[in-house]
């Protein structure tokens, strides 16, 4: 694996969570030691976000009310309440409530 770094976003979603979750009573088992638990959580960072730029394709309106934005360490996030999604296939979701969280593909100071 190179030195490339990789956002720990996706740790906060279900399965990332699962993952951790997995990984902890693994440990507190003594089944593993929490290095091995660190290196697969590293793998799961680079797993997701590769999958996920080569293999989703599909795309995807918005429309909802900003209710809070932010721009740190080259992130941004969004708070969009009462949100409705339109899909490619002409379904619609709506949300009450609905967190945006944007990253460079290149974290600074990369080429």
């Amino acid at each position: 694996m190179a030195d490339t770094k990789y956002y720990e976003l996706y740790r906060r979603s279900s399965i990332g969570g699962a993952l951790a979750d997995t990984l902890d009573f693994l440990i507190t088992e003594r089944r593993i030691e929490p290095q091995l638990a660190m290196k697969i959580l590293v793998n799961f960072d680079k797993a997701v976000t590769d999958v996920i730029a080569d293999k989703v394709k599909a795309r995807l309106t918005f429309k909802g009310h900003l209710d809070t934005y932010r721009f740190c360490d080259e992130v941004w996030t969004f708070i969009i309440k009462d949100i409705n999604f339109k899909l490619d296939n002409s379904n619609t979701i709506h949300a009450d409530k609905v967190k945006i969280v944007s990253c460079n593909t290149k974290r600074p100071g990369e080429v």
